[in-house]
């Protein structure tokens, strides 16, 4: 199975933005609202799947984490 997850892992670091934001709105939509502070709307931020009443873009928390930027910081701007 970990190698399994590892493949797609790989898949997707290859895949577009838009690619990847499609991918997330699939498993969001699979997990059946388990992530509930997420969603996409055509008419906000270009339809980018976002934090919930916000306009920062799901894909800007997972690098900025990695630069040791908080959660916190990052949704109070």
């Amino acid at each position: 199975m970990m190698a399994s997850l590892r493949e797609q892992e790989a898949f997707i670091a290859g895949l577009s933005r838009a690619e990847k934001t499609q991918v997330l709105q699939w498993v969001a939509r699979d997990l059946g609202g388990a992530f509930s502070g997420i969603e996409s709307a055509p008419e906000v931020s270009g339809g980018e799947t976002r934090i919930v009443r916000t306009r920062i873009p799901v894909w800007v928390l997972v690098p900025s984490r990695r630069f040791g930027i908080s959660r916190h910081h990052c949704l109070r701007r």
